[in-house]
């Protein structure tokens, strides 16, 4: 059995693993096969008995939107790499040709399971009235209702594309999903070759009207081919299969661009045509068709998967309906600060008191569109610079900003056009500051800006008062209703002059110097963590506690995991909260038998980024190092983003993070996987009638310490074990 609880748990035994050279590449685990780990998490989530029926639907959809999202960058990466020739191993030692084989059979191992999980789901959907029909299973007295959708909300959409030498193989997009039909026309036996795309702007599930309590659903290619006889009048359909593909989305930009957005536009069109990198086929589709779309679309064997079942497995998340609440989470309320409430939900008089920290989504993230939309009305504010990384399609803090340029006020709003599948978002949204007459910049042409940054100047007497918001995640109310993320509120003058140089940075490309408080990449952020890893380290020669704790949602830079390893081999006791990919090998003799890692797989998204030093006191403790990140240990993050690490010096602050966020992390069971040293990770076990502890719950009933007001003023909420 896993020992899960963290925090009361001794290390775990360390074991030896003969077999992989430690001097070398055998000490990291491949990063594709890491992430594909962390999609096996969340897949297994949906058989999770504790988990509603629905969210249990949610998750096997979530699990296939990552995976074709991996397959569109990432693999398609890899199968560059291939085509042109590299054979540089990656910092595991794997070949980009050897990674293709090991992911290929991976990946489909878990599209198989994916079917399966959705197989049993249908069946559990049924017990409770939820039903997916098939064609033959329609009744007729229901054929005229459909009959009716078809001819008014799908036929007009629809474009029947014959194949033949007049008629060229239409063009696919990226996750287009098509039928392709092989007809006979009944005067003469005229075969007819045809594609019928199925259009991503109508729903995939159609729904048929039903008694109370009572749920059916019909898959659009099933609408379609009931009703084809009115898309082909005259013919007779001999057979048919359903294709899907995904396109190489990666994107490439010249450096050298002089208009940067027009290039972001050009490059965006490209990606819809980039080359297929997988194609999913149903299974027993005519030798035929197989063959025609096959050479039409330039498709090699091992691209293409034959799925038993439905494709498109990311669609069922249409079935996860609001009307059978029974089957979902139950409804959670996000928390207002009560220190806003006691100033009337004034931002700037509660930030003034003192230092706040807000924990997404149980503090509701209103309250950073309520920073910035108080800004933009207050007479006494003069500037507001932003960060925009990514945002939501009507964003109401790019309102907020828009209301503000408009008001005369000065407004700089940084937007990185870079934002992988947000970038045409991102260009519209700095069309639109611009033309409101903020200053849009977009920073450096070889790096992203990640940082999550927000600065508001008043004026306050005869001063200048300056407020800074630094954050662990994006400017997106939408997803911050179910990732974890940290909001950090502070008008401390070091840290808002160090906000206003790294906005000059990205401005005026003037390297910063004599930051107070605040390191950044690609310049100081690494160079910072290493030194307070060395720091641990001497703690531990000098027989003090020495202990790291860390949570962020990827580990991957080599730099880091060997300095890692050094401050385990010199007695560093190292706890890691990973969510995602994993390059660490935990608890190997001689190696890291002082590293251990899990990973939190739950009703939020982990996407919080923390880092804590016990700096000779162990943890957790008042004396330690507290930092906040928005950025990853990878390398990408550290050494061609712009990021950046805050150190948190408010005791009230600190305490929240270290006693409570941290902690409460490191105490969960219910929700946690642990990592053996051979990369793979096996979910938490207790012992059956004993209690596991469940930070999401944790949180969700406990008010943050930062955020307290005259309501809330009482001792730091206690870890209590609470029945799953």
């Amino acid at each position: 059995m896993l020992q899960a609880d963290f925090l009361q748990a001794p290390f775990s035994e360390p074991i030896e693993l003969p077999d992989l050279d430690f001097s070398g590449p055998g000490r990291f685990y491949n990063r594709e096969l890491s992430w594909l780990g962390f999609n096996w998490r969340v897949l297994e989530e949906a058989t999770n008995p504790r988990v509603p029926l629905l969210e249990r639907v949610r998750f096997l959809s979530i699990s296939a939107t990552n995976l074709d999202e991996f397959y569109t960058v990432r693999v398609a990466g890899l199968r560059e790499l291939k085509r042109e020739g590299h054979t540089a191993p990656a910092q595991d030692g794997l070949t980009p040709a050897e990674q293709l084989v090991l992911i290929n059979e991976d990946a489909r191992n878990l599209m198989q399971e994916q079917q399966r999980i959705f197989d049993v789901l249908r069946q559990e959907m049924a017990t409770e009235n939820i039903f997916i029909l098939g064609r033959d299973d329609v009744p007729d007295e229901d054929k005229p209702y459909l009959l009716d959708i078809f001819l008014n909300q799908v036929f007009p959409v629809l474009s029947p594309l014959a194949v033949d030498p007049a008629h060229p193989f239409p063009f696919i997009p990226n996750t287009g999903f098509s039928l392709a039909l092989r007809m006979e026309r009944r005067r003469d036996k005229r075969e007819l070759t045809t594609l019928l795309p199925i259009p991503q702007q109508i729903d995939r599930f159609v729904r048929l009207p039903t008694s109370e309590g009572w749920h059916r659903f019909l898959p659009l290619e099933e609408l379609l081919l009931l009703f084809n006889e009115k898309l082909f009048p005259g013919y007779v359909m001999k057979g048919h299969c359903t294709f899907r593909v995904l396109r190489d989305s990666d994107l490439e930009v010249e450096d050298e661009a002089e208009d940067l957005v027009r290039e972001f536009e050009v490059a965006l069109k490209r990606r819809r045509r980039g080359e297929v990198v997988r194609m999913k086929i149903s299974s027993g589709a005519p030798a035929a068709l197989t063959s025609v779309i096959m050479g039409e679309l330039h498709v090699a064997d091992d691209e293409i998967v034959e799925v038993e079942g439905m494709i498109g497995i990311a669609d069922v998340k249409e079935l996860v309906i609001d009307d059978r609440p029974d089957l979902l989470w139950p409804n959670f309320t996000p928390r207002v600060p009560e220190r806003v409430q006691d100033h009337d939900g004034d931002m700037f008089e509660a930030i003034k008191q003192k230092d706040m920290l807000l924990h997404h989504p149980y503090e509701t993230f209103d309250m950073v569109v309520r920073f910035l939309q108080q800004a933009a009305r207050d007479p006494d504010v003069v500037a507001i610079k932003q960060t925009l990384y990514r945002t939501s399609k009507r964003s109401p803090i790019v309102e907020a900003l828009c209301e503000a340029a408009e008001d005369g006020k000065s407004v700089t709003a940084l937007v990185e056009l870079k934002a992988r599948f947000d970038e045409a978002a991102n260009i519209r949204q700095s069309r639109r500051l611009e033309r409101a007459g903020a200053h849009v910049v977009y920073g450096f042409t070889d790096w992203k800006t990640h940082a999550k940054i927000s600065t508001v100047v008043r004026r306050e007497g005869d001063k200048l008062v300056t407020y800074t918001h630094y954050g662990t995640g994006n400017y997106h109310p939408i997803t911050a209703k179910i990732y974890t993320d940290l909001s950090f509120f502070t008008c401390d003058p070091g840290l808002g002059r160090d906000a206003t140089k790294v906005f000059n940075y990205l401005s005026g490309y003037v390297e910063p110097e004599g930051l107070e408080k605040l390191s950044i990449s690609p310049s100081g952020l690494k160079k910072k963590l290493l030194e307070e890893f060395e720091n641990e380290i001497e703690h531990a020669r000098a027989g003090r506690p020495a202990e790291i704790w860390a949570k962020m949602n990827s580990l991957i830079d080599a730099e880091i995991i060997d300095a890692l390893y050094k401050a385990s081999q010199a007695g560093v006791k190292i706890s890691l909260v990973i969510r995602g990919i994993c390059g660490i090998r935990p608890g190997i003799k001689g190696l890291s038998e002082n590293i251990r890692v899990k990973s939190i797989v739950g009703r939020f998204l982990e996407h919080s980024r923390i880092a804590c030093f016990g700096n000779g006191h162990g943890l957790p403790s008042k004396q330690a190092k507290v930092y906040i990140s928005s950025a990853d240990w990878m390398g990408r993050n550290l050494s061609r983003r712009v990021e950046t690490l805050v150190q948190i010096e408010n005791p009230t602050v600190k305490a929240q993070i270290v006693s409570q966020i941290m902690a409460a992390n490191m105490a969960d069971v219910a929700q946690s996987w642990v990592m053996k040293p051979d990369g793979h990770f096996e979910r938490a076990t207790w012992d059956e009638g004993a209690f596991a502890f469940n930070c999401h719950r944790f949180f969700m009933e406990n008010p943050s310490l930062s955020g307290r007001g005259s309501a809330g003023a009482k001792d730091v909420p206690k870890l209590t074990h609470t029945n799953d």
